[in-house]
């Protein structure tokens, strides 16, 4: 049966440390992944808000071009594509599409939609593309589409995430457990 995976890109299809080298150059600092224990990079950078969003911004399409996949992301998503229907929902603001479709094509990645929403505000999105599942990293965002969209969601495991989830969101550590997963709930 085909089913319609709503999937996040920063965190779940990318490397979720893949920001952590540019942070510490570009702010002089030495943290890990594991450092990062907030959602929020101010709790951890410890600049001006202001500064950081700044620094974001214009570091933006540096990151994203060079962010490496999650471990496994390549290859569950090439077995998903032939069997699903793939959209990538992103916070990303729009006017890096074509950043984003460049990164997919090099890293060899398939999509049926790319949609960069500009918000972690994902629900309005995923209730008009009617996904049947959702992949994020995000718990806050996971947590709000699974209670708005009463879809399972499948919430990559970080030391960003670690507050409670309930029953319909599902912890994964890793790409591999994700399709595990998968393949249970679509039995």
């Amino acid at each position: 049966m085909r089913k319609r995976f709503g999937i996040d890109i920063d965190g779940t299809v990318t490397c979720p440390s893949a920001l952590v080298p540019f942070i510490n150059e570009g702010f002089g600092l030495n943290i890990t992944l594991e450092d990062i224990i907030e959602y929020d990079l101010n709790k951890v950078v410890k600049v001006p808000e202001e500064k950081l969003s700044k620094w974001f911004v214009e570091n933006e399409p540096i990151i994203y071009e060079q962010s490496p996949l999650a471990d496994g992301a390549e290859k569950i998503l090439n077995i998903w594509k032939k069997e699903h229907e793939l959209f990538f929902i992103s916070a990303r603001g729009s006017h890096l599409l074509e950043n984003t479709k460049k990164w997919f094509s090099k890293k060899g990645l398939s999509y049926n939609h790319i949609e960069l929403i500009g918000s972690h505000d994902k629900v309005a999105t995923a209730k008009r593309h009617q996904v049947d599942i959702f992949l994020e990293d995000k718990h806050d965002n996971a947590v709000m589409i699974h209670e708005e969209c009463d879809i399972p969601v499948l919430l990559f495991n970080t030391p960003y995430n670690q507050d409670p989830i309930p029953k319909g969101v599902i912890r994964v550590n890793n790409w591999l457990e994700a399709n595990n997963w998968v393949k249970n709930w679509l039995r």
